[in-house]
């Protein structure tokens, strides 16, 4: 078991319960699922770029990524319907939980004047989006052999009713939230 899958049993969950009054342990908010996106705006160009984005998706999430297509054509992107523009992955079980301590303790402190994440990735349903501007800010991935520096969507989906106790979840495990 990873560490912050037993600091949420021993310590967040319990927290949560008594600061919300939850009358029972299943009412308690837990994290269902983490999705990681790369959108490929270069796609349109060529498709080796998808490729690449995928390999180091791939390296990330320890996990293979799936490309994502164009649901619809769009002309003055020079998009059609059907292209490969991006790559995701959904993590679940131990790979969530692995990853999100690589994201709170390795990545994000890697981020050049880091202050905090910025609140305003909730969706109001319980659910917090955060942007990673560079996808170098991961161990994984070697500076030298990248092509571009891309963007990175992360995407934690929580059984949260609010955004209230979604933050309050996430900031128990750490997520350093500005203030």
């Amino acid at each position: 078991m990873t560490q912050l899958k037993e600091k949420y049993q021993k310590e967040v969950a319990p927290m949560l319960m008594e600061k919300f009054h939850y009358s029972s342990i299943m009412e308690v908010p837990r994290i269902e699922k983490i999705i990681l996106n790369i959108g490929v705006s270069e796609a349109v160009i060529d498709r080796k770029f998808v490729d690449e984005s995928l390999k180091d998706l791939e390296k990330i999430a320890g996990q293979k990524p799936v490309k994502t297509k164009a649901k619809q054509s769009i002309n003055q992107f020079k998009v059609r319907k059907g292209q490969e523009l991006g790559v995701k992955v959904t993590l679940r079980k131990q790979k969530m939980w692995e990853f999100l301590y690589k994201l709170i303790n390795v990545a994000l402190p890697r981020i050049r004047d880091f202050k905090g994440i910025a609140v305003r990735g909730f969706d109001g349903k319980g659910n917090f989006t955060l942007g990673v501007r560079e996808h170098t800010i991961f161990p994984e991935i070697e500076f030298e052999s990248t092509e571009k520096v891309r963007g990175l969507s992360v995407t934690i989906v929580t059984t949260a009713e609010s955004d209230a106790e979604c933050k309050e979840l996430l900031a128990g495990l750490g997520i350093p939230f500005r203030r």
